[in-house]
């Protein structure tokens, strides 16, 4: 499935938002997630079906001063 990534298209073989974290290697991460600029949150996750040309945002915290 072809899905845009933090503004990158890339190839994946994920049909939900918590596999795809799981390919990307962001399980167990603290995280925020949004399809299609609409947030999905950590319990839905397993649910949220993707499709074809779905814009997924994965933001993580940042440390610094």
């Amino acid at each position: 499935m072809r899905l845009i990534i933090n503004g990158e298209a890339q190839i994946v073989e994920a049909t939900t938002l918590s596999q795809l974290l799981t390919a990307l290697e962001y399980e167990g991460e603290w995280l925020a997630t949004a399809v299609n600029g609409e947030l999905v949150h950590s319990e839905e996750r397993g649910d949220h079906i993707l499709t074809d040309d779905d814009r997924i945002e994965i933001l993580t915290p940042m440390q610094g001063g």
